[in-house]
């Protein structure tokens, strides 16, 4: 099943309820836009191989790419997001869940951006959505837990792939490149490392556009009082408003995370912001192509910790280090947490 780009004009005309949960998931798309796409461009800016401006434009286009060309590889992730939960048969319940859940993604994802926190915004979808259904449920019968296992496979997996990645990139870059002229690679790796940024922003795409347009679409048919859908084809349309969205959310606020993980957790010289992109980006692939929902801030920000300790562990600035993990440890009870309250609130007030 599909939505025509018609048919959504439409349904927002005459269901306000498509108009609310369309807006409340372009608000969680374009935080996304501020918390997550900006990791995949932090170190070609970081570098100064490309500029701010650039690598926004540049990430909005490959965000896009990575959308279309992945999704119609592979449809997995979207369909692991979409099946991970249930809201009961109720459909004016169901929506109002969706939308208290999408609420407390957009105040969490905010609150984290402020403090320049790079927080996983995959995983505050994934705990608001798994606190909404409970709520909903007054247990875990609402969570698929094969899904969730996959969720945590991927939580594993960004971790210790996206480290060692990182490590084993730029030391291998060190070997081949041990008695090259100096000069010479600075200048290729420069370019380099815009491809490596590109590649980035293609799996950052390809991974985080799939969640967000399954949960799109999960809010249109819910809110079209369709509870039992269970196949869905993503059409092009949608594609390209995640992606615009994702671009615009990068250029409002996404120099504040380019800062703190480009800049403040290791600094980097251009063959190294390479390595942690070719290692970042092979991870994400490899989760893509297996259907796993992997936080691209997570692999992002482990490639680079793993960079930076393959010189000496006193090159990370564990300190950020230390906040972000804090950050992400802390996201799914507490986004989780909120988006069951909001649940609750959200059922009295409505």
């Amino acid at each position: 099943m599909t939505v025509s780009l018609t048919e959504f004009l439409a349904s927002l005309v005459q269901n306000p309820l498509v108009a609310l949960t369309a807006l409340l998931t372009l608000g969680v798309i374009l935080v996304n836009g501020w918390t997550d796409a900006p990791n995949a461009i932090a170190t070609c800016v970081s570098t100064r191989a490309i500029g701010p401006r650039a690598a926004i434009v540049m990430a909005a286009v490959f965000n896009f790419l990575g959308v279309l060309v992945m999704t119609l590889i592979s449809d997995k992730v979207a369909t692991t997001i979409y099946k991970m939960v249930d809201f009961g048969q109720n459909a004016g319940e169901a929506t109002t869940a969706l939308c208290a859940a999408l609420f407390a993604i957009v105040v969490w994802a905010t609150a984290a951006w402020r403090f320049g926190i790079p927080t996983s915004e995959s995983h505050a979808l994934i705990a608001g959505l798994s606190g909404a259904a409970i709520a909903m449920h007054g247990g875990m019968a609402g969570i698929n837990a094969m899904e969730w296992l996959k969720v945590l496979y991927g939580l594993v997996l960004s971790t210790i792939l996206g480290f060692g990645s990182g490590y084993l990139a730029v030391k291998a870059i060190e070997i081949v490149c041990r008695r090259m002229d100096r000069l010479r690679t600075a200048r290729f790796f420069k370019h380099a490392q815009v491809a490596g940024g590109a590649a980035m922003a293609f799996m950052h795409g390809a991974q985080d556009g799939q969640k967000f347009m399954g949960v799109f679409l999960l809010g249109i048919f819910l809110s079209g009082g369709q509870t039992g859908v269970t196949e869905f084809t993503i059409p092009v349309w949608l594609m390209l408003l995640c992606s615009a969205v994702m671009g615009l959310g990068t250029s409002i606020g996404g120099y504040r995370i380019i800062k703190s993980v480009g800049m403040d957790m290791v600094r980097l010289e251009t063959y190294q912001g390479f390595a942690a992109d070719l290692g970042a980006a092979a991870c994400l692939l490899l989760a893509s192509l297996t259907g796993i929902p992997v936080s691209t801030t997570h692999t992002k920000t482990t490639a680079i910790m793993g960079v930076g300790a393959s010189k000496r562990l006193s090159a990370v600035n564990w300190k950020i280090v230390k906040e972000m993990v804090l950050t992400w440890v802390l996201t799914f009870p507490g986004c989780g947490l909120l988006g069951y309250l909001m649940v609750k609130l959200f059922i009295l007030i409505f």
